[in-house]
């Protein structure tokens, strides 16, 4: 079933229009050690339809560390290509648990996976996945490029410049990028603004080179949050929250 795109529901101005969303697996566990906690989902999802209801088209890209980090001592002594690819097949299953949290609220999804995997979900075609978010579906990516040797932060990139994205939005579980792990450093600088090149000359910790270089030479800024806070997604889309905003722009 297609519907038309979402209306805006608010007077809150919007900074971008159609964004990438970028969820680590961890940020599904909730207080566990690894695995998918229910609760959290459903609360992301809620978020993410708040979002959507502010008429922004959305994609996401889910990561598999919840999943990958319960059967990583099986995968130690493996070869990269096999470990990345056990990787991949936990972002599907992440992708599954989110897109039914947003079926269960009235949203109008689809997967697809860089991997053909058609008895579950879509197999990725870049027509078909701008078709299904003009039509106001939420797309979710899954199964990261499709090869082993990359993240799902260069997958996020990739698919941001594919759709022809206004920003890619990184959930995280802190307030924005620091100079280091606020948590462990309590004297840790936050940035508010950053650029590409600031980010990697200073080696911070926030996506993989690859990820940067592509967000760069796309021009999409990538703004960090904290994924853990409610209002969080709505607060990084129009400015009100705490985050911070990596591109060569001066805000």
């Amino acid at each position: 079933m297609s519907q038309p795109s979402a209306e805006a529901t608010s007077d809150k101005p919007l900074r971008y229009r159609r964004v990438l969303l970028k969820i680590s697996g961890e940020a599904l566990m909730g207080k566990g050690l690894y695995g998918i906690d229910n609760e959290t989902v459903k609360r992301i999802a809620s978020e993410v339809k708040e979002a959507k209801e502010l008429g922004v088209e959305m994609c996401l890209v889910i990561g598999g560390g919840n999943i990958f980090r319960g059967v990583s001592s099986a995968a130690q002594g493996m070869e990269r290509a096999s470990a990345d690819y056990m990787g991949m097949l936990a972002t599907v299953m992440n992708a599954l648990a989110v897109q039914n949290a947003l079926e269960r609220i009235g949203q109008y999804t689809r997967v697809l996976s860089a991997i053909e995997m058609t008895a579950i979900c879509e197999p990725y075609i870049r027509r078909r996945a701008l078709r299904h978010m003009e039509k106001g579906r939420i797309v979710i990516f899954a199964a990261g490029t499709g090869n082993p040797f990359f993240t799902t932060d260069t997958a996020a990139a990739l698919r941001a410049a594919e759709m022809g994205c206004d920003a890619l939005l990184k959930g995280t579980q802190v307030d924005g990028v620091y100079s280091a792990d606020p948590k462990k450093d309590p004297e840790a600088e936050r940035f508010e603004h950053l650029s590409y090149h600031e980010v990697l000359m200073r080696d911070l910790k926030v996506m993989d080179q690859a990820a940067i270089s592509l967000t760069r030479e796309s021009g999409i800024p990538i703004v960090v949050f904290p994924i853990g806070e409610r209002g969080g997604i709505v607060g990084a889309l129009t400015g009100e929250g705490a985050s911070t905003v990596i591109s060569d722009e001066k805000p």
